[in-house]
């Protein structure tokens, strides 16, 4: 295997968000296993307009970065929520819970996790009023 992997975002990297049934909504495409990158990862996710996402998650240990390509939204911190737009960039250490909500031309964002994967735990009804 070579030193380095080149592939294509849209064309090489499944959309996982079909895979659980909200590809009408999000498309989420994870890069980690696909590229073999070892103690970090990243993600491309597109939420369609005036989407608010209902669960969100946290980390044990994998702190996140998450940089907005375009649209805009909001992203709700634990209990605090912040308003979005393009080429904003959030960090969030491994204990705060967070979700998005995409404005009403979505909202495209790259994440970039640091540390282990697979320790994600996810908070169900977190935009519940």
């Amino acid at each position: 295997m070579a030193d380095w992997t080149i592939l294509n975002l849209k064309d090489d990297v499944e959309n996982a968000a079909v895979r659980f049934g909200m590809g009408d909504e999000l498309e989420a495409r994870f890069g980690r296993a696909a590229l073999g990158v070892e103690g970090g990862g990243f993600s491309y996710q597109r939420y369609a307009p005036n989407v608010v996402g209902t669960t969100a998650h946290r980390h044990r240990v994998q702190e996140e970065v998450y940089v907005v390509l375009g649209g805009s939204g909001r992203v709700k911190l634990d209990d605090e929520v912040r308003a979005l737009r393009q080429w904003d960039v959030v960090r969030v250490a491994p204990s705060v819970a967070r979700g998005f909500e995409s404005g009403p031309d979505g909202l495209e964002l790259l994440a970039i996790g640091f540390g282990e994967s697979g320790d994600a735990e996810m908070v169900d009804g977190f935009w519940a009023d």
